[in-house]
């Protein structure tokens, strides 16, 4: 379901998703997330997924993985969140 981003012109947009760590405080215990994203590229995807994690009031982030979703995912909260970002949202699923 997740392939390596990659910098190919296509006519689909591309969802990426950004799994990875935020902490709200310094020092604090990181929560785990998913940031599902409308981007061109991935280094685009990055600076938005920082700046919407900036936004929420996280101080730091630890992104360890990013991919581009090839298909709609079945099962929520991620089946809602590729509808957002679809629709050009930064959708941010925490699990705390």
């Amino acid at each position: 379901m997740i392939s390596p981003a990659d910098n190919d012109n296509t006519d689909e947009p591309m969802i990426f998703i950004i799994i990875g760590k935020a902490y709200e405080t310094k020092g604090g215990e990181g929560i785990e997330l998913h940031i599902m994203l409308r981007a061109p590229d991935d280094d685009t995807a990055v600076r938005d997924a920082l700046n919407a994690l900036s936004e929420e009031g996280f101080l730091e982030a630890d992104l360890d993985q990013i991919g581009v979703l090839q298909d709609e995912p079945p099962e929520e909260p991620h089946a809602s969140a590729y509808q957002g970002a679809l629709e050009g949202e930064v959708a941010i699923i925490r699990f705390d």
